[in-house]
Parts: C-alpha cells; sequence; structure tokens
C-alpha cells in the first residue's frame, strides 16, 4: 500500500495503555512509545500493523478526501 500524504494514524491517549505491542509490529521502526504520547514518524507506510495489534483499539487510520 502506498502512503496517501492527506491519511494519517491517530492515537486516542485515553485508551492507550503504552503497552508497546505498536511498537513491536512495526516493520519500519515508526513508532515511538513514551510516557505520555505515541508518536508515528515519517518512515510510517500505514501497513495497519499497529492498529491490528492493539488490544484496546487505541489506534484508527485516518482518511481524509
Amino acid at each position: 500500500m502506498e502512503k496517501d500524504q492527506l491519511d494519517e494514524l491517530e492515537v486516542d491517549i485515553t485508551r492507550c495503555m503504552h503497552c508497546g505491542a505498536c511498537v513491536g509490529s512495526c516493520p519500519v521502526n515508526a513508532i515511538c512509545l513514551n510516557e505520555v504520547v505515541l508518536e508515528f514518524n515519517d518512515d510510517c507506510t500505514l501497513c495497519k500493523r499497529c492498529i491490528k495489534v492493539c488490544p484496546v483499539g487505541a489506534i484508527t487510520l485516518v482518511e481524509e478526501d
């Protein structure tokens, strides 16, 4: 899947448990997890693996027209 510049991943910080499952699932190491926030860098390819492994559904893909 080619990354669309308008699409992005969004994290619901009220749901994120900071378990790190998403970090381990990322094939390009594009996720940084710290004590407060989960961030995706420009290497993210929107493969959606992090969405699939998140046990609480805190990560979603925001598709913009």
